[in-house]
């Protein structure tokens, strides 16, 4: 299956978009909702909304990254494994995601690469404003955001135009390898959850978490009805905590009082 080019113009505005919401802080740099616009792009909504799905759950554990570490960046999967979910027939969501996987590592590099090219930028700014040149001020202000936008465009444009070779690719892999990479995707969001509990876990927590495997596992709660049984936990906890530290404050201003209901009970006393 191969793709206009005016789909691969829109793939790769709305990949810069999606990107660029990184320094804007909007979170539209998510495999799901990447995928969405890139499944309505291709005319394939339904095949690159499960990937997304697949691809987001995997995410929403790598998106932490330990220490100063820089974590996969989900841009990769969510164009690449989103174009080779929908373009490649017989291609599982799971298989995708890990053979798309290596962009998700590749991507970061390149974030390093256009921060160090504008490491220098604040001190020509500074310069700029101190001569008056508001104008370079503004570009050298926004030259990190226009390199992620480019580069954002440049790779969903690639991306949709390299189709028939990805496709070659991936039709010469054998399929016991496909078969494995299908696995090992099923396996990422179980990966990326633990690293969700590694850094999130605490024993409060743990009645919740047994609950919510019971749930699942023998009670075969569907996740909307799961998501709900945790929103109920969520506000139970939450007003338990307002109450708690209601009595708390109102026994803290009782004690301040003396015996007989006046403060400094105890120089009266004296």
């Amino acid at each position: 299956m191969t793709y206009s080019i005016v789909q691969a113009l829109l793939v790769g505005l709305w990949a810069a978009f999606c990107f660029a919401g990184q320094q804007w802080g909007i979170y539209t740099n998510r495999a799901l909702f990447i995928s969405f616009g890139i499944g309505l792009i291709l005319g394939d909504l339904q095949t690159a909304v499960v990937f997304g799905a697949t691809a987001e759950l995997a995410f929403m554990g790598f998106g932490v990254g330990p220490g100063g570490s820089t974590p996969p960046n989900p841009l990769g999967p969510g164009v690449v494994g989103t174009i080779m979910a929908i373009s490649i027939s017989g291609l599982k969501p799971a298989a995708a995601l890990s053979l798309s996987y290596p962009f998700a590592i590749l991507i970061p590099f390149v974030i390093t690469f256009i921060f160090s090219v504008n490491a220098n930028n604040l001190a020509w700014s500074r310069k700029a404003i101190e001569e008056g040149k508001y104008r370079k001020f503004h570009f050298l202000a926004n030259t990190t955001l226009l390199g992620f936008i480019l580069f954002a465009f440049c790779f969903g444009f690639a991306a949709t135009l390299s189709t028939s070779a990805l496709k070659v690719f991936v039709q010469a892999i054998p399929q016991w390898l496909i078969s494995g990479l299908t696995v090992a995707g099923g396996l990422l969001p179980a990966v990326g959850f633990a690293l969700i509990m590694s850094t999130m876990a605490k024993k409060e927590y743990i009645p919740a978490l047994i609950l919510g495997y019971v749930c699942v596992a023998y009670l075969k709660m569907p996740v909307i009805g799961l998501a709900f049984a945790g929103a109920v936990l969520a506000f139970n906890n939450y007003y338990n905590g307002r109450r708690a530290d209601k009595n708390k404050g109102g026994s803290t201003s009782t004690n301040d009082l003396g015996s007989d209901g006046d403060e400094g009970g105890i120089e009266d006393g004296i």
